[in-house]
């Protein structure tokens, strides 16, 4: 997501964490780059759709497996300190609890094992390689950047290339998540674009029973 405006004071990532819960930034979307207050515009609905599809897919894997947890509603997490710097993707894969009552009350500083960003038209490339570059070199192994418009996902690694998956490309969760794997067009399917099953035709006019 893009900037859309900042502070100067400089603030810790508990100083963060208690600001953005008062009642005059409620409904507002923050992060803390280096321990300067960033606001994110709303999202977008397309968005919000494209979030519940890969948390649905990723959840139920999750469950599946029986380890780990996932996150959504750009949760926060601490990258850095000193300057602080607490990010929040839109989707992140955790191993770092296996109940609720483990799971960090704030935000915590054991990074996800994947983070994912579903980008706007407004994000811009600095903007996004800055994000990608924070979550890697704070601990994330694994980034997936989503274009709605492309149709399309960036898998991002320490060390390695970016690849560019399009819609009929197979997303994997590599060593991060073994076994999964969803078609990158799923990300951006609804309801009433999978095919219906149809009934069979009834074939009992007129036979005796």
């Amino acid at each position: 997501m893009s900037t859309v405006e900042t502070t100067t004071r400089l603030m810790t990532a508990e100083e963060f964490c208690d600001w953005v819960q008062r009642p005059e930034n409620a409904n507002r979307w923050f992060e803390l780059v280096r321990g300067e207050v960033i606001e994110l515009p709303a999202p977008l609905k397309i968005h919000g759709l494209i979030c519940f599809n890969l948390a649905r897919i990723l959840g139920n894997f999750i469950f599946e497996q029986g380890k780990g947890y996932g996150t959504g509603n750009d949760s926060g997490v601490i990258l850095a300190r000193d300057p602080d710097t607490v990010r929040g993707p839109d989707i992140a894969y955790y191993e770092d609890a296996n109940t609720i009552a483990e799971v960090h009350p704030k935000y915590g500083e054991v990074p996800p094992r994947l983070a994912v960003e579903i980008l706007s038209s407004s994000d811009r490339y600095t903007r996004i390689t800055e994000k990608v570059n924070d979550y890697l070199n704070g601990g994330v192994e694994l980034v997936w950047l989503i274009e709605p418009e492309l149709r399309s996902v960036t898998v991002c690694r320490a060390g390695r290339q970016a690849q560019v998956l399009k819609e009929a490309d197979e997303l994997t969760g590599e060593e991060v998540l073994p076994g999964f794997h969803c078609r990158v067009g799923d990300l951006f399917l609804m309801a009433g674009d999978r095919p219906r099953t149809q009934q069979a035709p009834d074939n009992t006019e007129g036979k005796t029973p």
